[in-house]
């Protein structure tokens, strides 16, 4: 056994199974230095925001408790990465670093820079791919550019080498004779000072255990209906494994391989998993567009969208977030994504639609919302969604669909079972009345005790009027273009 250690900087990797970069560490004997290095400067203007923080939190702590079951432990430092990761070569003589690659701008700036700096002393320095399945520039059209449209970027994964089976987390995991320091998760303040964060804790199991329970009980109950229930919020119906997914308690090779073995098993029609994989590379699609347009978090695909009429609305902007809209399935998504730290995706579409068309607002305000407050908050998808609701960005849709939150309302909620969960002041309204109460007889309110203005807005927009106003400043960009 070499007696150097090699020093396994954890990231958006926080698990031991199918982890190259921690096998890779395993595999060249010596002692294992598990390091997490928390730096939220370097993250550029996407520091993890609030929800991400807490998940984080939590993750250490089981990533931890995994470690230790194999006879090692997590090192958390902090930042900047270059410092702490010296600091610990020169403590602890390790020659070699291992990480999983990143694909967001201000991280592969900071990682080539780590490569060439800790390269210079000698050190053997590699990083691996955990988080994709195909590589952002491993699928190029013919004409060797970058796809901008889904259906046929997903042909062409598709035709691509399949994915690298996933590999099992080693069984033991060696460790130094002397452990270098180390803070504690406490230390790094991830937890928020005012426990709001309850409702989320309620719903969630973060961690590499969680999120293997989630996907076998997906696989279980819900992938052979997903084709149709994804779109129902009053269902479970998808898989909520985002949160893993993104934090990298789970791989997406080990979710390809369990989709594709349940379709070998499974008595029903397989189009529910198939749509499942589609959507799985939906995500390699954000990451893939973000990789060759790294100023998308920001600026519009499109160019034309820079010069967009957005008003500037803070009461509006402010009802929107808070879920007091007047517009009950819009209520009911901004409440859950406050409560949960998630939002169902139909639902997600529904208020992001609603607040760059109806309020008129800029996606960019969404998209910062977004990202504070969910615990699946991803540069690459929460960028794809927004720009994809604003029509801005790639395969976008297009402006001139607007997503109309009454029939939406009815079509993907028809009892009311999630509206009436999440806004509870409307839920003795019946069904013809609750996705709409404002056109509720004085009688059916009074005998609901909804009291309109009062225990809950009425709307806060005219739809339809909205929805005019929207057509013409999308009809007005195109005659300037």
């Amino acid at each position: 056994m070499s007696k150097n250690p090699s020093i396994v900087w954890f990231r958006q990797d926080l698990r031991l199974d199918d982890n190259p970069a921690l096998l890779a560490a395993v595999e060249r004997s010596g002692p294992v230095l598990p390091v997490f290095i928390w730096s939220p400067g370097e993250e550029g203007e996407w520091a993890p925001g609030g929800a991400s923080k807490w998940w984080i939190h939590q993750s250490l702590l089981r990533l931890d408790e995994s470690l230790r079951r194999r006879g090692s432990r997590l090192l958390i430092l902090s930042g900047p990465a270059e410092a702490a990761l010296g600091k610990l070569i020169q403590t602890s003589g390790a020659r070699a670093v291992y990480w999983n690659r990143r694909y967001e701008p201000a991280s592969i700036a900071r990682d080539k820079a780590l490569k060439e700096s800790l390269g210079r002393d000698g050190l053997e320095i590699k990083s691996f791919n955990a988080a994709l399945l195909w590589e952002p520039w491993t699928i190029q059209t013919q004409k060797e550019t970058p796809y901008k449209v889904f259906t046929p970027f997903w042909k062409a994964c598709q035709a691509a080498a399949s994915p690298p089976e996933p590999e099992e987390a080693p069984e033991r995991i060696p460790a130094p004779e002397k452990w270098p320091q180390s803070l504690e998760t406490a230390a790094l303040e991830l937890e928020p000072q005012i426990d709001w964060a309850g409702g989320i804790a309620e719903a969630w199991e973060p961690g590499e255990q969680g999120a293997a329970r989630r996907l076998e009980r997906f696989l279980a109950e819900a992938v052979d209906d997903y084709g149709e229930d994804r779109d129902r919020p009053d269902r479970t119906g998808t898989s909520r494994l985002s949160p893993y997914l993104h934090h990298g308690e789970i791989s997406p090779r080990r979710i390809w391989r369990a989709v594709h073995d349940n379709l070998g098993e499974s008595e029903k029609p397989t189009k529910g998993a198939r749509k499942f994989l589609s959507e799985v590379a939906w995500r390699e699609f954000g990451y893939h567009l973000l990789y060759h347009f790294p100023e998308t978090p920001l600026e519009p695909l499109r160019p034309e969208f820079d010069s967009f009429p957005w008003a500037d609305d803070p009461q509006g902007l402010e009802a929107w977030q808070n879920g007091r809209t007047g517009y009950p399935i819009v209520d009911a998504g901004m409440r859950e994504l406050w409560a949960t730290g998630w939002m169902h995706n139909r639902v997600r579409m529904i208020v992001a639609s609603f607040l760059v068309k109806d309020l008129f607002l800029p996606w960019q305000e969404g998209a910062q919302w977004f990202w504070d407050t969910l615990v699946d908050a991803d540069l690459a998808n929460n960028t794809l969604g927004w720009q994809w609701a604003a029509g801005s960005g790639a395969d976008a849709s297009p402006y001139f669909r607007i997503f109309n939150p009454v029939s939406q309302s009815e079509r993907f909620d028809p009892q009311g079972r999630y509206v009436r969960r999440w806004v509870p002041e409307i839920a003795a309204l019946p069904d013809s009345f609750l996705h709409k109460p404002w056109e509720a007889p004085m009688k059916v309110l009074q005998e609901a005790e909804v009291n309109l203005g009062t225990n809950y807005p009425r709307p806060i927009v005219d739809h339809a009027e909205a929805r005019q106003r929207a057509l013409a400043a999308w009809d007005d960009l195109k005659a300037r273009r």
